[in-house]
């Protein structure tokens, strides 16, 4: 069987925007152009229409009311608008924000913009497999508390957060809960209404949809859930989110949404068995290979793993073939190690001989298995080359 190449094993990063998708969305490119905000004319109304079914299509796939689904331009704003939304609308209330060390940048960014206002941000450590001790989050509560905001499935380790259990912890004390979940959502089963959240983060590129779309779900009814705006303009989406809706955006992550509900079981058990043949392979021909992150509550589509004694990026320009990542797509340019891989305290330099594994819908066998090929025989070269292997085998070169 032939496999194109590079083989692209990134989908933490993005997914191809599925054939479907497109197809769903190509007429409001140019057909039925109008602006969803226009009340006058059938194009407008035509356009309201098509975007009210895609978020009812979102909200299906979370168990939420489509009134409660807010479009944005993606995780990362939905993110910002959740975290510096209600705290600045809930800053008479308290100024403590509670969130993880092993956060993506686009909630510990919004979270130091809160600590320049006056607010104090706790980061809590998580464990060495990456699942945050709920005593700790006990710990750290206190009366000025006004909101959680705890990452569903992480990017970089697909680690799996207890959202239920934590959810539990924070009705008791009347504390909101926000979670990003723009690599669970559409991957892993969601119902809003049991997930013990408030306020949830997904995005369509994650699923197969578009870039440029994102929603944050806000659970109705509460006082304390009051959000504000982070962008000002013409009042769309209930106040929260002024600006022209994408029209196209918006059917497309719909359709992106239906498919996933549709196709998420069988997606599922693929990508797991995918996961569990590469890490088989790497794990019995090559020696000083660790998983990073727990090995059960986790994405089945990801795989983090250390190269004891092979640099990430080395590895990385050895395999024109792959396309992978090192960790986040949003903080790729930095050399630096991977804050989660540090938060689960593994050292410096096992952290930047990490490689993330994304498999996806496409993913194949075949590819599994010349990945496979290809990094036993890079990795075996470059530890030949490198004196940081020598190290590693005697035990120097840290956890």
């Amino acid at each position: 069987m032939s496999v194109r190449v590079p083989i692209y094993l990134d989908h933490q990063a993005t997914t191809p925007c599925d054939p479907r998708v497109v197809e769903a969305m190509r007429p409001f490119w140019s057909e039925e152009f109008g602006n969803a905000a226009s009340k006058t004319h059938a194009l407008g109304w035509k356009a309201e229409q098509a975007v009210e079914d895609g978020r009812g299509r979102l909200a299906e796939l979370i168990g939420a009311d489509p009134r409660e689904i807010i479009f944005t331009s993606g995780a990362t704003e939905s993110n910002n608008l959740a975290i510096l939304g209600l705290a600045r609308a809930n800053r008479d209330r308290g100024r403590h924000v509670v969130s993880l060390e092993t956060e993506h940048r686009s909630v510990l960014d919004p979270c130091r913009a809160l600590e320049r206002e006056g607010f104090r941000v706790t980061l809590l450590p998580v464990g060495n497999n990456g699942i945050l001790d709920l005593d700790r989050l006990r710990d750290a509560l206190d009366d000025e508390t006004v909101l959680i905001s705890i990452l569903h499935a992480n990017n970089e380790i697909g680690v799996i957060q207890p959202l239920a259990e934590i959810g539990e912890i924070a009705r008791a004390r009347r504390i909101p809960v926000h979670t990003d979940a723009a690599q669970s959502a559409g991957k892993l089963e969601i119902d809003v209404r049991t997930l013990g959240v408030d306020l949830l983060s997904f995005t369509a590129h994650k699923l197969y949809g578009p870039k440029g779309i994102g929603a944050l779900w806000l659970r109705r009814g509460s006082p304390r859930l009051r959000l504000e705006p982070i962008l000002h303009g013409g009042g769309h989406e209930r106040g929260l989110r002024s600006g022209t809706l994408p029209v196209p955006l918006c059917v497309g992550f719909g359709r992106a949404c239906e498919l996933a509900g549709e196709l998420r079981t069988e997606d599922a058990r693929r990508e797991a068995q995918l996961a569990e043949r590469l890490w088989k392979r790497l794990s019995t021909e090559l020696e000083a290979v660790e998983l990073n992150g727990d090995a059960v509550h986790r994405l089945p589509g990801n795989l983090n793993i250390s190269f004891l004694g092979v640099e990430g990026e080395a590895l990385l320009i050895a395999l024109p073939k792959l396309a992978l990542s090192a960790g986040s797509a949003c903080t790729s340019a930095s050399r630096e190690p991977s804050h989660v891989l540090r938060a689960l305290g593994i050292g410096e330099t096992r952290a930047l001989c990490s490689l993330r594994f994304g498999f996806g819908r496409s993913t194949s066998e075949a590819e599994i298995d010349l990945a496979a090929d290809l990094l036993i025989e890079q990795v075996t070269r470059l530890r030949a080359l490198s004196p940081v292997w020598e190290r590693a085998k005697r035990g120097g070169d840290g956890p």
